[in-house]
C-alpha cells in the first residue's frame, strides 16, 4: 500500500479514516482527503503502538493499522488467560470471540495458541466509496468473525481479479443476489455486504433480523451472493485510470479522449457493458446500441463482440448454472424500481413474488423497455431458467449515487432480501 500523508487524498485514505473513527479517533470526517485531523488522529494511533509519531501512514504504520482495516486482531494466549479476560483487554464482547474461535474452550486456552479477537464494531465499511480491496479486507475480516462463513471463486475479471461469491444457509432451496454488473453503481456492493454482516451475526449469536428469526431460514434456504461482478470497472470509477493499466491507451479513446471515467463508465475494463452481454435477446441488445450510435466498446451500452463474450458473465452463468438457483435478484441503481419478467417467459409465481417485493420495499414494479430490455442478467436467468428473476434498482439521483443514502436504501432492501430468500420456499 502506498504511503499517505497530509495532502494524501483518495479511496485508500477514506478507509483509513474511517477505520480510524470506527476504532474511536476524531478524523474530521471520512471524506478520502488526509487533511490536519486525519494527521492528529494517526499521530495518536502511533504513539498507542509505540511508532514514531510523525503522521506518516508507511510501512511500520500499516502493519498495526492492517488489523483496524479487517475488524479483528490475532492474539497469542499467554498464563492465566481467559476469553473474559482478553475481552476486558480489547474491550470487545467475549461472545464474538467464542464465535470467533469455535474450536477453543473459553475457560481453557491453550498457551501459546493464537485466537481471532474481533473489535467492537462493524466489519463492512458503509462510509467509504467502496473499491474491490475494500470489499476483499471485508469478505476476509467477516470470515475470521464467522468461521462458518462460506466463500468461492466464481472466476476472475478480465484483470484477474478474483470475482468472490459468499455462500450462507444449509438448505435445499437456492437463491443467488448479485451486484454491481455497472461500475458506476459500485453502492450496490454495500448493500449486500452490509446484508451479509448482519445476516451472520444474527445467525451467529441467535437474533433477530427485521423482526425475523434466522435459524429456520437457515436451514431451508442457501443464499449465494456475489457483491461485485464488475470489480475493475469499480475501481476505475474509484480510483482512476493508472498508467499501468494494460488498456490505458485504448480506455481514453473509448472514453472519448478523457482521463475521467467517475461519472460515465459503466462497462467493464474492455468497455464492454457486461449487463448486456447475456445471451437473452443479444442480438435485439446489439442492434437497439447500434441504432444510438454504439459500435464499439465504451462507457455503456456496448454489448461485446458476441455472447457472453466477457470473463465476468462466463463466471456468472457458471456458476448460476453450477448453483441451481430458483430465484434472482441483480442490483443496480438508480430509480428505486424492480424489473421483472422478460419476454413473457417468467412463470406465473414471478409476478405475485414481485408485487410482494415492491410491497416490502416500496420500489415501484414493472417490465422494462427498450435497450434497458434486452441480454442483462435477469434477462437470460428468466430465459434460461423460467424461473423468477429481478433487476432492482435502488436509490434515486444520478449515478455513482452518494454513500451518503446507504442507510436509506439498506433500510429499503433489508426485509426485501429476507424475503427473496424464503419467496423460494413457496
Amino acid at each position: 500500500m502506498r504511503i499517505l500523508r497530509l495532502g494524501s487524498a483518495g479511496s485508500d485514505v477514506m478507509e483509513v479514516q474511517s477505520a480510524l473513527k470506527k476504532a474511536g479517533y476524531s478524523v474530521g470526517g471520512v471524506d478520502g482527503i488526509f487533511g490536519e485531523q486525519t494527521k492528529k488522529a494517526v499521530t495518536e494511533f502511533q504513539r498507542r503502538f509505540g511508532l514514531e509519531a510523525d503522521g506518516v501512514i508507511g510501512g511500520s504504520t500499516w502493519r498495526p493499522l492492517h488489523s483496524f482495516l479487517l475488524g479483528y486482531d490475532v492474539y497469542t494466549v499467554r498464563m492465566g488467560d481467559t476469553v473474559y479476560k482478553i475481552a476486558r483487554k480489547y474491550k470487545t464482547d467475549p461472545a464474538a470471540i467464542i464465535a470467533a474461535n469455535p474450536t477453543e474452550s473459553p475457560e481453557n486456552l491453550m498457551v501459546g495458541s493464537r485466537i481471532k479477537v474481533p473489535y467492537d464494531y462493524d466489519v463492512v465499511s458503509t462510509d467509504v466509496n467502496y473499491t474491490y480491496s475494500i470489499m476483499m479486507r471485508n469478505i476476509s475480516g467477516l470470515k475470521a468473525r464467522y468461521p462458518f462463513l462460506q466463500i468461492g471463486t466464481a472466476g476472475y475479471s478480465v484483470l484477474g481479479k478474483t470475482l468472490f461469491y459468499i455462500k450462507m444457509g444449509a438448505g435445499p432451496h437456492h437463491v443467488f443476489y448479485n451486484a454491481a454488473h455497472h461500475a458506476l453503481e459500485w453502492i450496490t456492493s454495500t448493500v449486500l455486504m452490509k446484508f451479509t454482516e448482519e445476516y451472520l451475526r444474527a445467525r451467529a449469536f441467535g437474533k433477530q433480523l427485521k423482526g425475523q428469526d434466522l435459524s429456520g431460514l437457515w436451514s431451508k434456504t442457501i443464499i449465494y451472493i456475489v457483491p461485485m461482478v464488475n470489480p475493475d470497472g469499480v475501481d476505475l470509477v474509484i480510483d482512476g485510470l493508472s498508467s499501468s493499466n494494460p488498456y490505458y491507451s485504448s480506455l481514453i479513446r473509448w472514453n472519448n479522449g478523457s482521463t475521467d471515467f467517475s461519472h460515465n463508465w459503466e462497462a467493464n475494463i474492455r468497455g464492454v457493458d457486461i449487463n448486456h452481454n447475456y445471451d437473452a435477446a443479444w442480438e435485439e441488445s446489439k442492434e437497439a446500441a447500434e441504432a444510438l450510435g454504439i459500435t464499439g466498446p465504451g462507457p455503456t451500452r456496448y454489448s461485446g463482440p458476441y455472447p457472453v463474450s466477457e470473463p465476468e458473465t462466463k463466471a456468472m452463468v457458471r456458476l448460476t448454472r453450477n448453483s441451481g438457483c430458483s430465484l434472482a435478484l441483480a442490483y443496480h441503481s438508480q430509480g428505486e424500481v424492480i424489473y421483472r419478467d422478460f419476454m413473457d417467459m417468467a412463470p406465473p409465481q414471478a409476478k405475485t413474488i414481485g408485487l410482494r417485493l415492491s410491497e416490502i420495499s416500496g420500489y415501484a414494479l414493472e417490465k422494462a423497455s427498450g435497450i434497458s430490455s434486452y441480454a442483462g442478467y435477469k434477462d437470460w436467468f428468466t430465459k434460461e431458467f423460467r424461473r423468477p428473476g429481478y433487476t432492482v434498482e435502488v436509490g434515486r439521483g444520478v449515478n455513482p449515487l452518494p454513500i451518503s443514502q446507504l442507510a436509506h436504501i439498506y433500510n429499503d432492501n433489508t426485509g426485501m432480501l429476507l424475503y427473496a430468500a424464503q419467496a423460494s420456499l413457496k
